[in-house]
């Protein structure tokens, strides 16, 4: 289950970096369409950081719309990649997102799902990730599958300074194939 501390982290690095630090970053641009209020409107962009000649994380996204008087961006189709140094690969994926410039804190909703290059894939309906306590949370209902196991539950709590990973309730495990030793 370590896929789900790995959550916690990848949020926090990810957004942190995004917001916070100058990366080496890729853009791809194509033009700029109807902003709808926003400040600007980018189609299909692609960000990646590269930290010493490694690739560590790449978001793209359909779309990004830029509120500058509300410090928030509002992301459409949004697909993070984390390359992780062992050389495993975390995948997050959802409809809609938001960050929020000032405190850092983001949002993302509509067919969540996180996959890990081990077999575990995590599915819900959406996610917060609250920067300040290093917290990511969901209250809906979230799944947790891998080879082995299948876990359901009701609602989320990933603290990364703790190293806690809790569903917080109506738990179902199920587990699939044989127990060794058994």
């Amino acid at each position: 289950m370590s896929i789900l501390l790995v959550v916690g982290i990848l949020l926090a690095s990810l957004w942190s970096n995004l917001l916070g630090r100058k990366s080496s970053e890729k853009m791809e641009r194509h033009p700029e369409v109807s902003t709808g209020g926003a400040d600007m409107r980018l189609e299909k962009i692609r960000f990646v950081e590269d930290k010493q000649g490694q690739k560590t994380w790449e978001l793209e996204a359909k779309s990004i719309q830029h509120f500058q008087d509300q410090n928030l961006m509002v992301l459409e189709d949004v697909r993070v990649t984390v390359y992780l140094k062992e050389g495993r690969t975390l995948v997050l994926t959802g409809k809609n997102g938001k960050v929020h410039q000032d405190s850092k804190d983001m949002e993302l909703v509509g067919d969540v799902v996180l996959t890990s290059s081990d077999g575990y894939r995590l599915k819900t309906h959406s996610l917060s990730y609250l920067h300040r306590d290093k917290i990511v949370r969901s209250s809906d209902p979230v799944e947790i599958e891998g080879e082995q196991v299948r876990l359901t539950g009701r609602g989320m709590l990933v603290e990364m300074e703790k190293k806690t990973f809790k569903v917080l309730s109506q738990v179902k495990t199920q587990w699939r194939g044989k127990a060794k030793g058994i």
